[in-house]
Order: structure tokens, then C-alpha cells, then sequence
């Protein structure tokens, strides 16, 4: 693993376990629910097994958010999300919780890369999760699930954020959490940096063959800006 910073232009950034501390906000939600049966627990504590049931999710998670895109049916995920935000069952959502150093290294990093957001996550709650941190002026462009025929693991999104930043896919960084995050980036030519902060196991993430491996998202300003 070797990456080559003096090729880089353009940044393209995961949400979930990237940006956004999920995995840390599904481990409290767990946590809760296990409260009522607190004594089931060694030392009555829930929190350890929250921690490795919402780890354990990663592979089957993966699969499961590449599901519909290979079903061929992720405009209607979409089009039922719609529904159920229009009904008003989608707006009460928990606040998301922003990743150690972000604001810090955005402003790092924006006057010298282009910057976008690759996510597998849908175009309403990605949107959200920048608008809660005014994050959205960073981002040259914003590619979710719905934005190309195919997402990650497909090279498309990261493809697709290339062209709108003005770049090839070789001048970009594609920057995430899981296996799911690299192999989009490879199959786009693009360099990759897996983070260890979300879901991804760091055994898994190294047999992907990242260019580099980073325990929090915002040290990559370490390697670029240095």
C-alpha cells in the first residue's frame, strides 16, 4: 500500500462510518432497547454486545444495501421512501452524529481539492445529514443511490463524481469504511483510503488492497497536506 498524494485533485468522501459516527449511533440505539433487560448482561452492562451485534452487520449490511441495485429495483426503494416521508413517518429521525475533526479538516481541505460525496445512502437522509452540519458547500457534488444505474460496489458513482468535480478518476481519492467503499474505488481507477472509525473490519479492509489505511477519517489531511 503506497499512496501517490502528487496524483490527487479531487476527494471523494463516504457518509456512513466516514462522515457520519453511524455505527457508534446504532450502538446507542441498541443499548437502549437491551436496557430493560440489563440483568441478561455480564456486569449488567448491554453496551459491549450493542457494540460487536452492529459490527457483525457490516458483510450482511453491504449486501443487503447492494440488493436492490442488483434487482433492479432501487427507483422504487426510492420512489416507497418518498411515500413514507410524504405520510410523515420519516421525519422524526435521530439527529446523526458527526465524525471527530470534520468541520476542521473540511476546511483544510477545500481550498486545495475538489470535494464530493459518494454514498450508497438515499438522496433524502444524505441530504439531511449535510444540511445538519452545513456541510453541503464543501461538496462539489453529492452522489447517493439513486444518482447512477449502478452503486457502490460498481466504479459508476465514483466515475460519476470524477466528471462533475472536472477530474479523471485517476486524480481522485475514493475515502471509506468498508470493503464495499475500496472495491468502488478500484474498479473506478481511482486511489482508495480505508478508515477503521466505521463499520469495516480492519482484516477485511486490508485484504481489499487500500492505498492506505487511516484509524480516523480527518488524519487523511496528514497525508495529503504534509
Amino acid at each position: 500500500m503506497a499512496l501517490d498524494a502528487t496524483r490527487i485533485k479531487g476527494l471523494c468522501f463516504d457518509v456512513d462510518g466516514t462522515l457520519s459516527d453511524t455505527d457508534d449511533m446504532f450502538v446507542s440505539k441498541l443499548h437502549h432497547w437491551f436496557g430493560s433487560v440489563r440483568f441478561l448482561f455480564g456486569n449488567k452492562d448491554p453496551h459491549p454486545i450493542a457494540r460487536r451485534l452492529v459490527m457483525a452487520t457490516e458483510t450482511p449490511g453491504n449486501f443487503l444495501f447492494g440488493l436492490p441495485d442488483r434487482l433492479g429495483i432501487d427507483e422504487e426503494i426510492e420512489s416507497l421512501g418518498e411515500l413514507v416521508y410524504r405520510l410523515g413517518l420519516g421525519r422524526k429521525a435521530d439527529p446523526f452524529i458527526l465524525m471527530q475533526g470534520i468541520h476542521e479538516m473540511l476546511e483544510q481541505l477545500s481550498p486545495h481539492y475538489a470535494m464530493s460525496i459518494v454514498s450508497a445512502r438515499g438522496k433524502r437522509t444524505t441530504q439531511r445529514f449535510l444540511d445538519q452540519f452545513d456541510l453541503t458547500k464543501y461538496f462539489a457534488c453529492v452522489a447517493t443511490a439513486q444518482t447512477c444505474r449502478h452503486t457502490k460496489p460498481y466504479p459508476d458513482p465514483v466515475l460519476w463524481a470524477a466528471k462533475q468535480m472536472g477530474l479523471s478518476a485517476q486524480a481522485c481519492l475514493m475515502i471509506g469504511d468498508t470493503v464495499v467503499d475500496i472495491r468502488a474505488g478500484k474498479a473506478a481507477k481511482a486511489q482508495t483510503a480505508a478508515v477503521l472509525c466505521g463499520f469495516g473490519n480492519e482484516y477485511e479492509l486490508k485484504r481489499a488492497e487500500p492505498d492506505i489505511i487511516l484509524q480516523q477519517t480527518s488524519l487523511v489531511v496528514d497525508h495529503l497536506l504534509n
